[in-house]
């Protein structure tokens, strides 16, 4: 409704029962300390449905003849859905090269395949996937039955998913010729609409992980040989996050596998899943008949830095006691006097920039923007670490170990740099000295109250970066002594 007003956050009083409501309802504990976002989402809504106030739309909400529907489209508003083909290479390396012809081994004698990609957005994933069969099967394919199940909270995705179209943006992933191979260019400019031999091999259906623990999830979701269900997780409280794995473990058939996002790995999984440590990632399984929790391996790899941490806020982690003691922000480093390049002169706004430009992926714009930035702010420790991360993320190893050094040398008590140059000479196979990085991170946060929240982080405090890193050490031990 054109002109509408609507009241502030801090003036509507339903906006408490409205938040609890959406977290009950999507599990997005993700929202629990953002309330100006979620507010902003609500808004667009009321606006949407000419409700005056939080109350009104409340009451839509709870209307049993306006609710569901009104549900689907804030749904729509609260969710986020980026993707892309084949996003996350070490996972589909994993997948190309040993889980994939693994169940179709195990599976060849009834030639049937069942996969659930949970929280699939607008289908990249599930598509992937099967492109990643077609190539495995070749013209066997046809004598497979084969489902792909495609699910999301967010009905306005799956009927994207469904239409198979995507832009350049989606497919950035993929060569030329892969581009050419899989896809048809349609009458829209940088529109791709999927080869009907893929897309025929996908369906999609409105699914909430929360009825995993409720009961009411369909009785089809069973049986899968495989279990995709990443990058969704991180929205969900930490408890949530262990029920939702465990649920899905039980939906797999024996042997059946895993994969969940990069941030995502929680060493409580391994109570009811199998660990399996594979190059660059680690997956999970579901135990055979008569597998005691004894035998389940216990050890966690050690995982390689994503292309970049979450650049969105974690999801909240429960309060302390007492609110997190923050350690102090470092002093601002001396400004240039002569700046080369306009640059946004306040340090956050710069850090949120160079964010924002890796988030979207557009990786060499960040690099840029962090060049230019460091020339007037050479001494700030913390863009010295984004030129560190976004290096990793253009496959620059060498340069991403100069920028966390030079980060380190301005800071030496910056955990996260110490961190990630560990992670960093462990891939590269330097297991001393990236053992001794991650123990310097450890003691740096082994010297602050466990709720401190440590920079650069969004969120992470120092007891979990404790726990985090002797997962780290101790997976790189047990890595050495099998060798």
């Amino acid at each position: 409704m054109a002109g509408q007003l609507v009241p502030r956050l801090d003036f509507d009083t339903a906006f408490p029962r409205l938040k609890a409501l959406v977290i009950e309802r999507t599990g997005h504990f993700y929202y629990e300390d953002k309330d100006d976002l979620l507010w902003e989402r609500i808004r667009k809504r009321l606006r949407a449905t000419g409700c005056r106030d939080g109350a009104q739309y409340l009451e839509r909400l709870l209307d049993p003849a306006l609710g569901p529907a009104e549900w689907t489209r804030l749904e729509a508003d609260i969710t986020i859905g980026e993707t892309f083909f084949f996003r996350y290479a070490e996972q589909f390396t994993a997948l190309r090269e040993k889980i994939l012809p693994e169940i179709i081994e195990r599976r060849r004698p009834e030639r049937r395949l069942r996969i659930w990609s949970a929280g699939c957005a607008t289908g990249a994933e599930p598509y992937s996937i099967a492109i990643l069969l077609k190539q495995l099967l070749g013209d066997d394919l046809e004598n497979w039955r084969i489902a792909i199940i495609g699910t999301d909270i967010n009905e306005t995705f799956l009927d994207t998913a469904r239409q198979a179209l995507f832009g350049r943006w989606v497919l950035r992933s993929l060569s030329p010729d892969d581009l050419a191979a899989f896809f048809d260019r349609t009458d829209s400019k940088d529109r791709w609409r999927l080869k009907k031999g893929y897309r025929g091999l996908v369906r999609f259906e409105r699914h909430n992980l929360l009825s995993l623990l409720d009961g009411t999830s369909p009785l089809q979701f069973t049986e899968f040989d495989l279990v995709l269900c990443r990058n969704v997780l991180i929205y969900f409280h930490p408890d949530t996050v262990v029920r939702i794995v465990k649920a899905l473990g039980e939906t797999l058939r024996e042997e059946g596998w895993m994969l969940l996002g990069h941030a995502e790995p929680n060493p409580a999984f391994a109570a009811f899943l199998k660990v399996v440590n594979l190059p660059g990632t680690v997956a999970y399984r579901r135990s055979s008949a008569g597998t005691s929790l004894s035998e389940t391996p216990q050890n966690v790899a050690w995982l390689p830095p994503a292309a970049l941490p979450p650049l969105l806020p974690r999801p909240a982690l429960p309060q302390p006691a007492k609110p997190p003691v923050r350690r102090p922000l470092r002093p601002a480093p001396p400004i240039a006097e002569q700046v080369p390049i306009a640059v946004p002169q306040c340090p956050d706004s710069l850090l949120a920039e160079v964010r924002a430009l890796a988030d979207a992926g557009r990786f060499q714009d960040a690099e840029v923007l962090c060049r230019r930035a460091l020339s007037a702010q050479p001494l700030s420790a913390a863009l010295h670490f984004y030129e560190g991360l976004i290096a990793q993320a253009l496959k620059k190893p060498a340069e991403a170990e100069k920028a966390f050094r030079r980060s380190i040398y301005l800071d030496k008590s910056f955990a996260m740099a110490h961190y990630h140059l560990g992670l960093l000479l462990l891939a590269d196979g330097r297991q001393g000295a990236g053992r001794r990085s991650l123990s310097n991170a450890g003691r740096i946060a082994a010297a602050m109250p466990g709720e401190t929240v440590l920079e650069e982080t969004d969120g992470l405090t120092a007891q979990e970066m404790r726990n985090l890193i002797r997962l780290h050490l101790r997976a790189v031990t047990t890595s050495e002594k099998g060798e």
